[in-house]
């Protein structure tokens, strides 16, 4: 292992009897500090204060981290970077390990290795720029999981790290090539998938808080047979949407975010819905960190979960979600 001494303790969990560890790779708090640029005292605090990590420990009570620990870690830095507190990243990965869980409440242990497996296979393709190979993997993935399983958890997570790890030279290229090559099929997708008949919702990102993929691919989650899903640009100017929802005439207008709201998120929302003759909600990270504060209030909130958005939007549109 890079930069580690194995130690009889270490080599002990590696490879003892416990099948949980046989086939990882462990590192100390040192390499995790320097492959993720989190000093140690950091690392500790998130453990100790906030339970966002739970390494593993030496018979000596040394840390060591395995790969998904590592992933975690790179999660965290990734809510802190758009700006949610520390303090509640622990809610949003609890959300996120929720959808894990299988109709019974048993997690499938096998559920985060094969995606591990299949984002190892697209890293790859990526690093040689092979658009072919790339495609043929998307592919694949598409036909082996469901479509909120592959955004969720194969697709979006990898775009992210890509995204938040550019300091390296050649990392923005890479970076710049997934997202344009998600952002092409993505948007095919979205066309195929809109059949207006029923009438359309209006999906809009909330000002200056959303990347072009990240609301496309909302647009995708939320999509309902016979109801159109309309997605404005990113930098739609959000004291003219209620002009645009009066030339529209969606059933509802639905604001994107995966950034905590602004201070102001309330009071902006509501001067617009007095301006429309449509229902507003929010849909993205942006509706679970405002649902407190927008408790008792008229705007609906549809969550961040693809494998919920669609329901959600259902019941909102019958009247059925509380507000």
């Amino acid at each position: 292992m890079n930069g580690m001494t194995q130690s009889p303790d270490i080599h002990a969990l590696c490879y003892g009897s416990d099948q949980d560890f046989k086939q990882q790779e462990l590192y100390p708090i040192r390499e995790v500090a320097r492959m993720t640029g989190i000093n140690p005292v950091t690392l500790r605090a998130w453990e100790r204060r906030y339970g966002l990590i739970q390494p593993t420990r030496t018979a000596s009570g040394h840390r060591l981290y395995s790969q998904d620990d590592i992933d975690m870690v790179r999660s965290i830095l990734g809510w802190i970077d758009r700006g949610v507190a520390v303090s509640k990243v622990g809610r949003i990965l609890a959300r996120a390990d929720a959808v894990r869980v299988q109709p019974s409440g048993v997690e499938n242990p096998l559920s985060r290795s094969d995606w591990a497996q299949w984002q190892a296979q697209l890293r790859r393709a990526i690093s040689v720029f092979d658009e072919r190979r790339l495609e043929q993997i998307y592919g694949q993935v598409f036909s082996t999981y469901t479509m909120a399983v592959v955004f969720d958890e194969i697709l979006m997570p990898l775009w992210r790290e890509l995204m938040l790890n550019q300091e390296a030279f050649g990392h923005t290229s890479e970076w710049l090539f997934f997202d344009t090559f998600l952002r092409c099929r993505t948007l095919q997708r979205l066309q195929l998938a809109n059949n207006p008949g029923q009438g359309c919702v209006v999906l809009a990102a909330l000002p200056g808080q959303s990347l072009e993929l990240e609301l496309w691919v909302a647009g995708l989650m939320m999509g309902i047979s016979d109801i159109e899903i309309r997605v404005l640009a990113p930098n739609q100017p959000f004291e003219e949407l209620s002009l645009v929802c009066d030339k529209i005439k969606p059933l509802a207008l639905v604001m994107f975010s995966n950034s905590p709201p602004a201070a102001d998120l309330s009071l902006r929302l509501t001067r617009l819905a007095l301006t429309l003759e449509c229902p507003v909600a929010l849909v993205g990270e942006v509706s679970n960190l405002a649902r407190d504060e927008l408790g008792g209030s008229p705007f609906a909130c549809l969550g961040s979960d693809g494998r919920s958005m669609q329901q959600m939007l259902k019941q909102f549109l019958a009247g059925q979600l509380d507000t």
